[in-house]
């Protein structure tokens, strides 16, 4: 919940910034370095280790990242004769002005360049290794996003030239590191994936989930990846910010798009670095990482069978409402029959509870975007959508407390502190939710009216819960 504080706050800001320097030039796209490149990746372009993916904003359908990899190839004569790499040398000079970040390496340098890709509002880096061995040449132009100011597009071309040339393109659009960069590498929240490739099989891009409980990450959709990291050089690597451990999984994509039907489920750790190697079919786990806080260390949140990242999860042991909701059974020998009923009887209006949390948390990321455009159509009608999903998530909260004390089968102890501890949670829900709103406040002096109309839902939710919450207390008493 965190999360949707700080997107509120870096979205409200985002205001101030753009409103700026309103007489400014529109940023240009350099035009003849990306159809230099694009002439390269028409004529010489391999298929095979090419990596391309986008994200796009749902709402406004503006790209929020995009990675295009494509290594080439050829003989020196050829494309010595195309006069391609003499376009190289010529346009990106010449597009220079409209850089911040320029830069020319010649073979013989010992200089070798890495590019960050900062995604997710700056929660999550991987790097990508542009040059990698002092005999390769390399060009590289960073500019800003011509729709999206926040946004940083680089343009790369590094190549080895023998009597065969081989090389790669990068065309890369992500948030920009001197606004995102959090200094992940030295932060003691960060977790780590280093990773390599066997060099026999051929990912290309892993995709990343999170979720914060082994059953929820055993329930979690094919497309609910947080980040798409790719392959180059057969490295990989992914970064990010955490709170707490959480449970993660590695999935690798095919080059033909297909993905793949096993995964890796590993814990993953703040602070700590998970080193892995995959061959075909397994891979070399980081023991020392699994003593100390994973699979040996008795911390895990994985099941035994959900460590072995297969589908055929086993069930929890508890049965858990909306997170943290729980009924928690007593000694095996004395397991109530009522337990099984309940879970029978709640099951449905759990996942519904569920899923409407996940939907408020993800519509709250689409406030940012719209900020940043001054699409505030799309602003106002994603704040009003926000109060009208909280009404629905309390009316679907309520049905849930309704059954639940309609179910005289369960102990009145056991009843009422399971109904107790869902009111704590809902109302935590919602009280966040009333701080982003009020974070805001401060720091613009004031609240854009759409907003005011969503607070006061949250508010007058908060007011009726905590009421049933102490006249359900009251009674106990």
């Amino acid at each position: 919940m965190k999360r949707i504080i700080i997107m509120l706050l870096i979205a409200c800001s985002a205001i101030t910034t753009i409103s700026a320097d309103p007489s400014a030039a529109p940023q240009k796209k350099p035009e003849l370095v990306s159809f230099t490149l694009n002439a390269i990746i028409q004529k010489f372009g391999q298929n095979e280790g090419q990596v391309y993916s986008v994200n796009r904003n749902p709402n406004t359908g503006i790209i929020e990242s995009s990675i295009k990899i494509v290594p080439f190839h050829c003989s020196a004569n050829r494309i010595k004769n195309d006069n391609v790499m003499n376009a190289v040398a010529i346009n990106f000079p010449k597009e220079e002005p409209l850089a911040y970040q320029f830069l020319h390496v010649q073979p013989g340098s010992n200089e070798l360049f890495s590019l960050k890709v900062i995604t997710n509002n700056g929660t999550n880096q991987s790097t990508q290794r542009i040059r990698t061995n002092k005999n390769q040449e390399m060009w590289l132009m960073c500019c800003k996003n011509p729709e999206n100011p926040q946004l940083r597009d680089a343009y790369a071309i590094v190549w080895e030239h023998n009597d065969e040339i081989d090389g790669t393109i990068y065309m890369i659009s992500s948030l920009r590191p001197d606004i995102y960069a959090k200094n992940l590498e030295t932060s003691k929240n960060t977790f780590k994936i280093e990773g390599r490739v066997d060099a026999n099989i051929k990912d290309s891009l892993y995709n990343i989930y999170i979720a914060n409980t082994g059953e929820e990450l055993a329930n979690i959709g094919d497309d609910d990846y947080v980040a798409c990291v790719p392959v180059v050089n057969k490295r990989f690597e992914y970064q990010t910010e955490l709170d707490h451990p959480v449970a993660g999984r590695l999935r690798c994509i095919f080059p033909n798009g297909e993905l793949c039907s096993a995964w890796i489920n590993l814990d993953f750790v703040p602070g700590e670095t998970y080193r892995i190697t995959v061959h075909d079919g397994y891979y070399d786990e980081d023991r020392d990482y699994e003593r100390r806080v994973g699979r040996y260390s008795g911390k895990s949140l994985l099941t035994a069978r959900q460590k072995r990242g297969n589908d055929d999860v086993a069930v929890a042991d508890e049965f858990v409402v909306a997170d943290t909701i729980s009924i928690v059974s007593s000694t095996p020998e004395a397991a109530p029959q009522w337990r099984e009923l309940l879970k029978v009887k709640l099951e449905s209006k759990v996942m519904t509870i569920e899923a409407g949390m996940e939907t408020i948390k993800a519509t709250y990321k689409y406030l940012k975007p719209a900020y940043e455009t001054r699409n505030f159509s799309v602003m106002n009608k994603t704040i009003a959508h926000i109060a009208k999903q909280n009404e629905t998530l309390d009316a679907n909260f309520q049905d849930l407390i309704k059954t639940l004390k309609q179910s005289p089968e369960i102990p009145q102890k056991e009843r009422l502190e399971v109904i107790s501890g869902g009111y704590k949670e809902i109302l935590k829900f919602y009280t966040e939710q009333n701080q982003g709103f009020t974070e805001i406040t401060k720091e613009l002096g004031y609240l854009p009216k759409e907003m005011q109309k969503a607070q006061k839902v949250i508010n007058k939710l908060i007011e009726k819960n905590m009421n049933e919450m102490s006249k359900m207390i009251t009674e106990i008493r």
